[in-house]
């Protein structure tokens, strides 16, 4: 698995941002699927997205400081994909940080997960840049 990691300021109090961080959100804000459905559940809540034929189902679970959430089974573009959100507080405003883990479970894996990497920094990125604009 490679880890990859994106931030940002946002210049909003903390309690503005976590509230800005609904799983539905977060998903639209990194842009590459649909929101389809939203399930709470005893954990969390579970979202199913989808984009050209591929259906995933993301498991999101709130945390102190945000939240954190992953690719349930093999249904989704990655063999395995964990994400946490962290926001906090900086010079009247948030910083906020997505650190995600993930593996495309192929051969060669020092060169597909790279790509796979480097394509979920850009969603990463993407998502705070949306929340950013959304705020």
């Amino acid at each position: 698995m490679r880890e990859v990691e994106a931030t940002t300021f946002v210049p909003e109090s903390p309690t503005v941002v976590r509230r800005a961080l609904a799983p539905a959100a977060v998903v639209e804000y990194e842009g590459s699927f649909d929101v389809r459905g939203v399930e709470e559940t005893d954990d969390g809540w579970t979202v199913t997205a989808g984009a050209r034929g591929l259906t995933m189902h993301l498991d999101f679970e709130e945390r102190e400081d945000g939240l954190a959430y992953r690719q349930r089974g093999d249904g989704g573009p990655f063999d395995a994909m964990e994400t946490t959100v962290s926001v906090e507080p900086e010079d009247e405003g948030s910083r906020v940080r997505m650190r995600s883990r993930v593996s495309l479970g192929l051969p060669l894996s020092a060169v597909t997960d790279r790509v796979a990497a480097w394509k979920r920094r850009g969603e990463l990125r993407r998502a705070l840049d949306a929340l950013a604009a959304d705020l």
